[in-house]
């Protein structure tokens, strides 16, 4: 039975995370509907929009 991967360590700059939600939402988009590759890049784009909200939080003033 293949082991779960564990998810890569995203940035802590708010620059790169959304360079990275692009290029998740760009995979997203040309990925076919109902396929696997939409599913896990739309679940990298949930991943990538909380980090940056606790970078945004934790920001001096808050941005939220």
């Amino acid at each position: 039975m293949p082991t779960k991967r564990e998810p890569e360590q995203l940035p802590d700059d708010r620059a790169s995370l959304l360079a990275l939600h692009r290029e998740a939402r760009r995979r997203r988009d040309a990925a076919s509907p109902l396929s696997k590759e939409r599913a896990e890049a739309a679940l990298e784009l949930e991943r990538i929009e909380v980090h940056v909200a606790r970078v945004e939080r934790a920001m001096d003033p808050p941005r939220v």
